[in-house]
């Protein structure tokens, strides 16, 4: 390849050359006057792009991430590090962050997707901890037209690809359709590991001569300006970078994946620091790793394992080829770890050595091409206080009449909101998925929360991914509390006490300053629900700029959450088990309707102001829930979400196929309301006695389940009577019908 001639630093000075790459003219200046004293050249110019781009510096979401609780008795290791470890107890831990993958995978689904899911998972092995599970959380515009519905199969074809090949189970996820995430889907992946206290490596390069060794696949053209990619906005008409989206393989991923954690289990002694290279590939982890340690280093690129020729320092840096980590070692030891790379036919090369001047210093075909402080690419990356605005909608929202639904028919109501494709049945996306491999879990895709043992234990974690970004886009505030408090629902529901939360904070631009309130304004929802429910934040990431043709998608975000269930006995499901079976709603319910899936199905848009929530109610009702699974006198639980009552009791009866005659003192529009705070639950009836002594008030006795497949609820003003197969195949076709 003929190796095009640089520009020269002046050339990058008077033609603006940063600004293509992000750099504003501030920034610029400041790196020319108050950091270098001198013009930066082409390849420091670049790694100061990416490395002060949003998706690496958190430069416009720094002061709001100050908001989260991060700490608490179980935390080991909160934000910071490759992901986050809380304590399960017996000496072992769980280790859990979220990714999200939006902008390639709008430009390259299927590889945008598969490269999401093997970044996340760098993320866990990187920490010395194995991974178990793998969930998701998708959005995409609505399926009536050929672009969504191509999305869809091919990031569903990415996801599976990745994690089916690599042999770690897809358990869960959520998928949500709505108008505005038409040009800019969402895919956000979430990877949980299990790791034993003693294993836990921190991703840092100290002591001074020790080595910086490369190890995995090799570095290609592939990926590169990924960081700068992930923090612009989308324009119609104009060619998106698909060289920016990188490529994936996820046999060299398992062979990588054991042999990092064959060196950290083994080789414990030797191995200083281990960090994924994901984001701005050998910049950032490498300028982190000294950053962290407060060292300096020099890095040798003629060394770097180039699977093209002619690459420029400045491409090797900022490359993100995936499957390729970074380790710090101790001198004298780098042949044994080139020996076991060499078992698993990877790559290990030494490329540099830790300093201790604090310099990032970098050479290339012996010529030193970067020499700057180590520190002004990471920790010292400008952070900025964007300007906020509250949107024009919300007050419009607030004094809006609350929206009524009209029902003439409640049976034709309920099997049309069945239907809707956010409430449909998701078989269609999660049976591509491999979820038993590993032969863990317990309770499949379907449920409100994936459940996989712990082997050896009498133990199991709750896992759940969650966001009705359709309450954040009415009032960010209470849906932040709401997304983080439907989460420990969905653990506790499985019989789960919620640990920590990791998320995917995906928001518009922040430059807008009805962008940044919306960030701001649900931070403090988030950080509120997870103070009281007791769940800190110990990692994620943040995806601003998703936006197309200047118009923002609804403020989503997605909460990852991971539960304990102290025993296999507590493990429960949503669905009705036996027949005669009392069936209860815990919580109680009011006329909300705005922000609804009833008021979306009817009117075509959502509007209004929230609902109200109460997070005292909310952990009460919740720590009522799993006393009573704990003292094993529950059979099923579901948590009411999307479509209300009336869709949390179809759903517990499809699975198995039975029946249920129910009477609701309510009006029929009630079945739809989307009040917070409510669970199904059913309890054999010898159990009847010891179960309302536990939950007293709280809880109203509705029905019985029954052996034929009826579904019957008698409301105040109408009877509604459906077959279950009937309203199962309907529920269960939906999206297959819509994606032909």
């Amino acid at each position: 390849m003929m190796k095009v001639k640089e520009p020269t630093p002046q050339e990058i000075k008077e033609q603006k050359i940063y600004r293509e790459w992000g750099l504003t003219d501030e920034e610029y200046r400041m790196i020319e006057k108050d950091i270098l004293g001198r013009l930066p050249n082409y390849t420091e110019t670049g790694l100061f792009s990416v490395m002060w781009s949003e998706h690496c510096s958190y430069k416009n979401s720094k002061p709001v991430l100050k908001k989260f609780p991060t700490e608490g008795p179980q935390v080991i290791q909160g934000p910071g590090e490759g992901a986050g470890i809380v304590d399960i107890g017996d000496g072992q831990a769980v280790v859990f962050k979220a990714e999200s993958h939006n902008h390639p995978s709008a430009v390259e689904p299927c590889e945008g997707a598969a490269t999401g899911v093997g970044g996340i998972i760098r993320d866990i092995f990187s920490m010395g901890a194995r991974p178990i599970a793998i969930l998701d959380s998708l959005r995409f515009g609505e399926l009536n037209n050929e672009r969504t519905k191509y999305l869809l199969e091919e990031v569903v074809a990415g996801i599976s690809g990745y994690g089916n090949c690599i042999g770690i189970p897809t358990v869960g996820g959520e998928v949500a359709f709505d108008p505005c995430y038409e040009g800019n889907p969402l895919v956000n992946a979430m990877c949980v590991g299990l790791i034993n206290h003693e294993d836990i490596q921190k991703g840092q390069a100290k002591g001074v001569g020790n080595s910086l060794m490369y190890v995995g696949a090799k570095t290609g053209r592939d990926g590169i300006h990924g960081a700068t990619f992930a923090s612009e906005e989308f324009v119609e008409g104009e060619e998106q970078q698909r060289s920016a989206v990188q490529v994936g393989d996820p046999f060299m991923e398992k062979l990588l994946l054991e042999a990092c954690l064959e060196l950290i289990l083994e080789y414990g002694d030797i191995l200083v620091g281990i960090q994924d290279m994901g984001a701005a590939g050998l910049v950032s982890s490498s300028a982190e790793m000294a950053s962290k340690a407060g060292s300096g280093l020099i890095l040798d690129l003629d060394n770097v394992p180039q699977r093209e020729t002619g690459m420029s320092a400045y491409e090797m840096m900022l490359s993100e080829s995936q499957e390729r980590m970074l380790i710090c070692v101790e001198k004298g030891h780098e042949s044994t770890v080139i020996e076991l790379f060499k078992k698993y036919e990877l790559d290990a090369v030494t490329i540099g050595k830790v300093t201790d001047d604090g310099l990032y210093r970098l050479n290339h075909l012996g010529v030193e091409v970067a020499n700057l402080p180590v520190d002004a690419l990471a920790e010292d990356a400008p952070v900025y206080h964007k300007e906020k605005r509250e949107p024009a909608r919300i007050k419009a929202f607030q004094e809006m009449v609350d929206f009524e639904p009209e029902i003439t028919n409640g049976t034709k109501t309920l099997l049309e909101l069945l239907q809707q494709p956010t409430i449909a049945s998701k078989k269609m996306i999660y049976q591509t998925y491999d979820s038993q491999v590993l032969t863990n879990t317990v309770v499949l895709p379907g449920s409100d929360a994936a459940v996989l043992r712990v082997r050896g234990t009498d133990k199991a974690l709750a896992m759940t991914t969650d966001c009705n970004a359709r309450y954040l886009y009415l009032n960010p505030e209470i849906g932040g509390q709401i997304a983080v408090a439907e989460a420990a629902r969905n653990i506790v529901a499985s019989g789960g006490q919620p640990l920590a939360i990791t998320d995917c904070l995906n928001y518009g631009s922040p430059d807008k300053p009805e962008g940044f309130w919306e960030l701001w304004t649900s931070a403090d929802g988030i950080a509120e629900a997870c103070k009281i429910l007791e769940t800190p934040v110990i990692s994620g990431n943040v995806s601003l700029y998703n936006e197309t043709n200047g118009k923002a998608i609804y403020p989503t975000p997605m909460i990852g959450m991971v539960g304990v269930i102290k025993s296999l006995e507590h493990i429960t499901t949503q669905s009705f088990k036996n027949t005669g079976d009392l069936i209860y709603v815990l919580g109680q319910t009011s006329a909300d309707f705005n922000g609804s899936e009833i008021q979306k199905m009817q009117l075509g848009h959502i509007e209004g102001k929230i609902m109200n929530f109460d997070l005292t109610v909310e952990k009460e009702n919740q720590q009522l829930v799993l006393q009573a699974i704990q003292a094993g006198l529950v059979e099923s639980a579901h948590d009411c979400s999307e479509g209300g009552i009336g869709i949390a009791l179809a759903e517990a009866v499809f699975k198995n196929g039975l029946g249920f005659d129910v009477t609701l003192d309510m009006p029929t529009s009630y079945l739809f309301s989307e009040t917070q705070s409510r669970f199904v639950l059913s309890v054999k009836s010898e159990n009847q006695e010891a179960f309302e002594k536990i939950v007293g008030k709280k809880v109203k006795y509705i029905g019985k389940t029954k052996l034929n497949s009826e579904i019957f609820i008698q409301t105040k003003e109408e009877k509604i009577v459906v077959d279950t197969l009937v309203a199962k195949e309907l529920w269960e076709e939906a999206i297959p019908c819509l994606m032909k």
